[in-house]
């Protein structure tokens, strides 16, 4: 799917119903860093998993319409614990921890590890796991593990190509195909996914209107 497709997966209402979904205050509510600390269940929830440095906080930035609700850092490896924002609508956003940061230490990494999978097995209250993918490297064997673990918590989740403007339509083409080839072998993942550049927008209207989707399909 390219990033012009997404006229046939969304209609003119549920782009709509994405703009308003997001429209209005979004504020910072907390950040655990243990399975103790997580917040109380309420509404539904998304969460958004990436390498480090994917660009998971200029992507949440963009979907909300936020320059800084999501501190963006050059630094990998830099947001070490589950981070949660949330406004006046159902819905919370969850910014988990960057994986495949080689220089972290293992102590730290395994943490970050088990509190990710022990957020994923125990949490209600959670429509969709966004794994995104950067275009300019496509699939790693970080992602993997990451896939592994959604799918083996049985958490419906979806790739989010981030930096598509970084790099040729062709190569774009190409990261797309080899990411939808993945996602055939997993029974959990949602079949379509999203290319997006969160510095130009492409794709922000898309995300936003699955987003609603879930929401609805929640709130029923």
């Amino acid at each position: 799917m390219t990033p012009t497709d997404h006229t046939s997966r969304f209609s003119d209402a549920e782009i709509e119903a994405g703009r308003r979904l997001f429209a209005g205050e979004w504020n910072f509510l907390t950040a655990a860093g243990s399975l103790s600390s997580l917040p109380p269940m309420a509404g539904a929830e998304v969460a958004f998993a990436g390498r480090s440095n994917v660009g998971k906080s200029s992507l949440i930035n963009a979907l909300t319409g936020r320059r800084a609700l999501a501190r963006t850092s050059k630094t990998p490896g830099r947001t070490q614990e589950l981070i949660f924002f949330g406004g006046s609508r159902p819905l919370i956003l969850v910014d988990l921890p960057g994986y495949g940061y080689a220089a972290a230490a293992k102590s730290k990494v395994d943490a970050w590890t088990r509190l990710i999978a022990d957020y994923l097995r125990g949490r209600a209250t959670l429509a969709r796991v966004f794994v995104l993918i950067d275009a300019r490297h496509g699939l790693k064997a970080a992602d993997d593990a990451i896939l592994d673990t959604v799918g083996e918590a049985a958490v419906s989740h979806e790739i989010v190509l981030t930096k598509c403007d970084r790099i040729s339509g062709e190569a774009l083409a190409a990261r797309i195909a080899e990411a939808a080839a993945a996602v055939r072998k997993r029974p959990a993942a949602f079949p379509d996914l999203i290319a997006t550049a969160a510095n130009t927008g492409v794709g922000i209207a898309e995300l936003r209107a699955a987003i609603a989707r879930l929401v609805a399909e929640r709130t029923r």
